[in-house]
C-alpha cells in the first residue's frame, strides 16, 4: 500500500525530469548538428541542388515512418505494459516482431521508391537521380527511429538517442566540409546519399554499444504471427498516426517544391524545420515520458501519469514561448545563416512558429492517446483535420504560394491539437495541456487496465 503519496509522486517527477533533462542536452545539441548542417548543405550545394536534397528528404522520411508501420510507438507502449504485466517474453517477442515488420516494410518501400523513379524518368526525362538517393535512405531511417524507440522503452536515453543524433550528424557535415575542400560539390542527389550511408555507420555503431549493454535489440521472425494476430489491429492505427504526423512536418515541403520551385521548397524548409526548435523540449521530454505513461496508465496509477503529464507541457511549453519570444525578435538575423531571402523565411518562421507555439501549451496529447490505447480515436480525429488541410493547402499554395502553406499548417495545427487534448481529458481522463498541473490531486487511481 503506498503511505507516502506525495513523496512518491515527487520522486516519479525528479526521475523524469532528470532523464528528461539528459534527452534535452542531447536534443539540444542536435538542433545544433541538425542546423549546422543545414547551413552548410544550403551554402555549399546552391539553391536548386539544396532544393533537391530537402526534397528527398522530406519524402524519404514520410515514407521511412511507413516503413516503421507503427512499431517505434507500439513497443513503447507494449514493452513497458508487458513486462507491468509479468510477461517479460511477450516484451522481447514484441520487439523482435517490431523489428522484423520494419525490416521487411522497408526493403518493399525502398525498392517501390525506385520503381517510380525509373517510370518517372523515362516518362517525363526529368531528374530522378535524387528519387533514387532518397530510397536508400529509407530503411536507414526506419531502423534508426525503430532502435531509438526500443532502446528507450529499456530505459536507455544515451544508447536510444546518440549514435543517430550526436554521431549522425556531426559526421554528416565534417563529410560535406572535407569533401567541399577537396573539390567535390555535391549535387541534391549525392547529398542524399551521402547521408545515408553516414547513418547506416551510425547504426553499426548504435548495435555494438547496444549488445555491449546486453540491450534487447534485435529482429527476428520468431513470434512474428502471435504479435501479429495479438496487436495487428493497433499497429495499423499506429502507423496511421505516425503517417499522419510525419505529414504534417513534412508534405508542405513536398507541395511547395511540387506547386512553386525547388528553391521555394529549400526556403520553406529552413523556415519550418528552424520553428521545430520551439518544441525542442517537448519533442525531448515526450522520448523519456511515453513508456513512463504507458507504464503508470496501464497500472492504474492516474496520479503519476497525470503528474509526469503535466510536468511535460509546462516544461516544453515554458521552453517553447523563450524560443517564439527569441524568433519574433531574432526572425531575420536566424533566417539569413541560410542565405537567400532572409526576409521571406522570416516571416514563414513566425507564422510557422504561431501554431507550434499552441502545440506545447496542448502538452503530450499525441503521446497520451498512442500510450493509453486510444489510438485509432487519434488517428480520426487528427487525420480528418489534416487531410482537410492538405487538400485546401493545394488550391491555396498555388493562389498565395508559401505564405499560404504556413497559414494553413498554423490553423490545422491549432485545430488538431485543441481537439485531442479535448478527447484526452474527457474519454481518457488526463488533461494533456497547461491545465493537468492543477489536477493531479482531485484524481483518483483505478486497478490494472
Amino acid at each position: 500500500m503506498d503511505h507516502n503519496p506525495r513523496s512518491d509522486l515527487r520522486a516519479l517527477l525528479r526521475s523524469g525530469l532528470g532523464k528528461s533533462l539528459v534527452s534535452l542536452l542531447i536534443k539540444v545539441a542536435t538542433a545544433g548538428l541538425t542546423y549546422l548542417m543545414y547551413v552548410i548543405l544550403s551554402r555549399l550545394m546552391g539553391v536548386t541542388e539544396y532544393g533537391y536534397f530537402a526534397f528527398g528528404l522530406s519524402l524519404a522520411t514520410i515514407l521511412a515512418i511507413g516503413a516503421n508501420y507503427g512499431q517505434q510507438t507500439a513497443i513503447l507502449r507494449y514493452w513497458p505494459e508487458e513486462i507491468v504485466a509479468g510477461r517479460p517474453e511477450k516484451a522481447r517477442e514484441a520487439l523482435r516482431a517490431g523489428g522484423a515488420i520494419t525490416v521487411i516494410a522497408g526493403l518493399v518501400i525502398t525498392a517501390g521508391l525506385m520503381v517510380l523513379g525509373a517510370v518517372s524518368g523515362a516518362v517525363s526525362h526529368a531528374p530522378v537521380l535524387h528519387l533514387y538517393a532518397a530510397a536508400t535512405l529509407i530503411l536507414p531511417l526506419a531502423l534508426a527511429e525503430y532502435w531509438s524507440s526500443v532502446l528507450r522503452a529499456q530505459g536507455s536515453v544515451w544508447i536510444g538517442l546518440t549514435p543517430r543524433d550526436i554521431v549522425w550528424r556531426t559526421a554528416l557535415p565534417l563529410a560535406v566540409v572535407a569533401l567541399w575542400y577537396a573539390g567535390v560539390a555535391l549535387s541534391g542527389w549525392a547529398a542524399l546519399l551521402l547521408t545515408a550511408v553516414v547513418l547506416a555507420l551510425s547504426l553499426g555503431l548504435q548495435y555494438v554499444f547496444a549488445r555491449a549493454r546486453r540491450f534487447e535489440i534485435a529482429s527476428g521472425l520468431e513470434g512474428l504471427r502471435d504479435y501479429w494476430v495479438a496487436h495487428g489491429k493497433a499497429s495499423r492505427w499506429f502507423f496511421l498516426g505516425t503517417v499522419l504526423d510525419s505529414a504534417a512536418l513534412n508534405m508542405d515541403i513536398i507541395f511547395v517544391g511540387l506547386l512553386v520551385t525547388p528553391a521555394a521548397a529549400g526556403v520553406y524548409f529552413n523556415a519550418f524545420r528552424t520553428a521545430g526548435l520551439l518544441t525542442l523540449f517537448m519533442f525531448a521530454i515526450t522520448l523519456v515520458v511515453a513508456p513512463m505513461v504507458a507504464q503508470h496508465y496501464h497500472a492504474g496509477d492516474m496520479r503519476k501519469a497525470q503528474a509526469i503529464t503535466a510536468l511535460c507541457a509546462w516544461a516544453g511549453f515554458l521552453f517553447s514561448l523563450v524560443v517564439f519570444v527569441g524568433f519574433l525578435l531574432f526572425g531575420e538575423p536566424v533566417m539569413s545563416l541560410f542565405g537567400g531571402d532572409a526576409q521571406t523565411g522570416a516571416v514563414l518562421l513566425v507564422i510557422l512558429s504561431l501554431g507550434l507555439l499552441v502545440d506545447a501549451a496542448t502538452g503530450p496529447s499525441r503521446i497520451v492517446m498512442m500510450m493509453t490505447g486510444h489510438e485509432h480515436a487519434y488517428v480520426r480525429i487528427f487525420g480528418a483535420v489534416i487531410v482537410a488541410a492538405m487538400i485546401v493547402q493545394i488550391p491555396v499554395i498555388l493562389q498565395f504560394g508559401m505564405f499560404g502553406a504556413a497559414i494553413v499548417n498554423t490553423l490545422a495545427r491549432i485545430a488538431a491539437q485543441l481537439a485531442i487534448a479535448w478527447y484526452s481529458r474527457r474519454r481518457i481522463g488526463l488533461d494533456t495541456t497547461l491545465i493537468g498541473a492543477f489536477l493531479v490531486n482531485r484524481l483518483r487511481d483505478r486497478g490494472a487496465a
